[in-house]
């Protein structure tokens, strides 16, 4: 599972409420801005990988030809584009390396707004920036599952794709995240 934009403002809300619960992190404006500075680096980011990645598509696309008469795993080729254009990009290929670039440029970006004071190591914070993201990244399966189910137990079923579904989704995701303390 990769960070998607509909992810960002549920990331940036559980960064701020780990900040906020942390013991030794004062916000020092409330949450909102924390949250907004959080999800725009959240976001830039993704959207980063996403220009990484249509830039690979049109790579296979022109090379699709040659692709089919050497035999060439489609897939295979999608990564191997991904990784030698990665850095041209600035994208991280590693999820513990990203999250932790992430993490210290959050940290960074809410310190020059003056939006959180704290007496202990830029480490230590940082660090709850970064299992905050690696959180919900390593419960998002899970979440996503106990939505799905709990659709799927409708009595009336609700076509999957649909208007309907997809806002009942939202509305289910949203509670689940609330009930699990990430909202």
């Amino acid at each position: 599972m990769k960070l998607r934009l509909p992810h960002a403002p549920y990331i940036a809300n559980k960064i701020a409420i780990d900040l906020l619960n942390s013991g030794f992190v004062t916000l020092t404006r409330g949450v909102e801005p924390v949250v907004h500075y959080a999800q725009k680096i959240i976001e830039d980011e993704i959207k980063k990988e996403e220009s990484l990645e249509e830039r690979v598509e049109e790579i296979l696309e022109e090379n699709e030809e040659d692709m089919e008469f050497m035999q060439v795993d489609r897939r295979n080729m999608f990564w191997l584009i991904k990784k030698k254009l990665a850095e041209d990009y600035g994208v991280i290929l590693s999820y513990e390396d990203r999250f932790n670039d992430l993490a210290h440029r959050i940290m960074d970006k809410l310190w020059q707004e003056d939006l959180i004071n704290y007496s202990v190591s830029d480490n230590k914070v940082k660090n709850v920036i970064y299992n905050a993201i690696d959180g919900y990244y390593k419960n998002f399966d899970k979440i996503e599952e106990a939505v799905i189910e709990k659709i799927n137990n409708y009595k009336r079923k609700i076509p999957k794709g649909s208007e309907e579904y997809e806002i009942l989704f939202e509305k289910l995701y949203e509670e689940e995240l609330k009930k699990r303390g990430m909202l």
